[in-house]
């Protein structure tokens, strides 16, 4: 291996370690793979024995994808107990409102905060053994016990079920159902769907795995490169 392949093999894994950011390239198409693991960390730093996620590093990541000429599209890859409310959110639309094409996997789990960022691609896939867990939005910490912080909590609640809807093929309606079912949780309410439970439910588009989902993605930039 030359000096610069060496130079090339250890900048690659500096951003894999760093971001869960790495490139692949293939018949001159260049895909920008993301990992979102662990919990999506917001505002608050979370306990270094927990595995997370930091928004600050995929929010730029995502911007500098977009801007580069290079890169041709994006798997998003997804094994998320959930996290922060506002910064999952503010990642999912980042994802939605890309132009590049966008393709997601969920591999084990696609959680509370994790399902609008499984749905934000232009396309999703679920593997068979991955699963979802839908359920209204929590508050950890001190919480005052007045209207208004109820209020807040619906209008938190509410984005995301509209964002979830203008994102998947899963009616308002049906995915609230499915967050305030009293049922299936033992101590909380709300329900987990398994991969081919949420592809029948319209929360995502596809069961399927790793090359289900590149071969996808490939599919939609030899689409957009005809065009």
């Amino acid at each position: 291996m030359s000096k610069e392949e060496l130079i090339m093999s250890e900048d690659k894994q500096n951003e894999i370690e760093s971001y869960g950011d790495t490139k692949v390239i293939k018949n001159n198409s260049l895909i920008r793979a993301i990992t979102i693991i662990g919990q999506i960390e917001g505002h608050t730093i979370l306990p270094s024995n927990e595995k997370a996620t930091k928004y600050e590093h995929i929010i730029p990541m995502l911007v500098d994808i977009e801007e580069d000429d290079d890169t041709k599209g994006v798997l998003i890859i997804l094994n998320t107990a959930g996290g922060d409310v506002e910064a999952g959110l503010a990642i999912a639309e980042m994802i939605s409102t890309m132009k590049k094409p966008t393709v997601s996997l969920v591999l084990g789990g696609g959680h509370s905060i994790g399902v609008p960022l499984a749905v934000s691609a232009k396309k999703s896939f679920i593997a068979k053994s991955a699963a979802m867990t839908v359920h209204p939005v929590r508050m950890n910490g001190l919480v005052i016990g007045v209207p208004q912080s109820f209020w807040y909590f619906d209008k938190i609640q509410e984005r995301i079920v509209n964002f979830v809807e203008g994102n998947s093929n899963i009616s308002k309606e049906r995915f609230l159902e499915i967050m305030h079912n009293k049922e299936e949780l033992v101590s909380d309410v709300g329900s987990i769907l398994n991969g081919e439970e949420a592809v029948k439910e319209g929360l995502i588009d596809y069961v399927g795995g790793l090359s289900d989902a590149m071969t996808c993605l490939y599919e939609m930039i030899k689409n957009i490169d005809k065009s």
